[in-house]
């Protein structure tokens, strides 16, 4: 059997990247086989991806040196910065430049780098429409790594630009679950009026990036939007009160109302909604589901992943 090609992954022990080292081990006898970066190899997460099978490397996305071992003799590598870390858009730019350089210097032959929009090609900072936050952003999470794709474009690295969705294991993990109204019932607050919001079970980000590189020279220069479903507030309050067995209501609050809730990061996420709402088409189209389903044939539906994680949704 040939030599398998080896998939650095940034971020292994978090969502994106952990959904594709398990994607790789998960399927033994396929070409690849993964190298996992994590900051911190004694950690729980770290020695759980040992025990699938990972190779698991020290890196870190503040030392260009690090990334550039880490890197060393991989056909692949999967980058990303995590914003919500440390709420810096100009510490994710540094990070993704160092990945991108560290990629360049290592002769890789295939980089996924998971990007986002810079909103500005739509919502300039002259515009009022939302307010400019840290001074030259209007979704600052959005904007870095929108901004950041030039680092990647410049150094003609072979690139694919993945196009990532809302999570839906964002109501698990980031507080964005249906919550206990005034009187008593379930809302799902959302500022997105009636339209349709481009959601993904997070490991299904890592299947399709598998997906894209299994099919390699194929999607190199190009950018690939994923979506699991493109759903309404409301159609997602139905499905949510289908699987909880109690009515959940949908809650459609204004981005401004969102904006003012108050716990960090709020005007960043009310400003993001803004924009899906106010540019829809333009956020959905890239987010084509007939062709995240051909990336990832397991691609869940909303109903599907709430089925397996409906008990793991806290309500508050």
């Amino acid at each position: 059997m040939a030599e398998r090609k080896i998939i650095a992954v940034v971020g292994a022990t978090g969502a994106q990247g952990g959904g594709l080292v398990r994607a790789i081990v998960n399927n033994p006898g396929n070409e690849f086989m993964v190298r996992a970066l994590t900051r911190d190899l004694n950690s729980d997460k770290a020695m759980a991806l040992k025990k699938l099978g990972a190779e698991v490397v020290s890196a870190d996305l503040d030392d260009k040196v690090s990334l550039k071992r880490a890197f060393a003799g991989a056909y692949g590598v999967f980058c990303l910065t995590n914003f919500w870390e440390h709420f810096s858009p100009e510490k994710e730019y540094a990070q993704a430049k160092n990945q991108a350089e560290a990629a360049k210097e290592t002769g890789v032959h295939h980089v996924i780098w998971s990007t986002l929009e810079d909103t500005r090609r739509w919502v300039p900072l002259s515009d009022n429409r939302m307010p400019t936050l840290m001074g030259r952003y209007k979704v600052p999470h959005f904007d870095s790594k929108g901004e950041a794709d030039q680092e990647f474009s410049k150094l003609n690295l072979p690139v694919t630009f993945l196009l990532t969705s809302f999570y839906w294991d964002n109501m698990i993990f980031f507080g964005m679950g249906p919550k206990k109204g005034p009187d008593g019932g379930l809302l799902f607050v959302l500022p997105m009026a009636d339209k349709k919001l481009p959601g993904i079970a997070v490991e299904d980000i890592g299947k399709c990036a598998f997906g894209i590189f299994k099919r390699g020279k194929e999607y190199i220069g190009k950018r690939v939007g994923i979506a699991g479903e493109h759903l309404t507030g409301t159609e997602m309050a139905a499905a949510l009160t289908k699987a909880m067995g109690q009515p959940v209501r949908y809650n459609a609050v204004t981005p401004e109302q969102y904006r003012g809730f108050g716990f960090q990061g709020a005007d960043d996420l009310g400003n993001m909604f803004q924009f899906k709402q106010e540019f829809n088409d333009e956020f959905c189209r890239p987010r084509d589901l007939a062709h995240s389903k051909s990336l990832n044939p397991e691609l869940q539906s909303f109903e599907a992943w709430l089925a397996k994680n409906k008990g793991r949704i806290p309500i508050t």
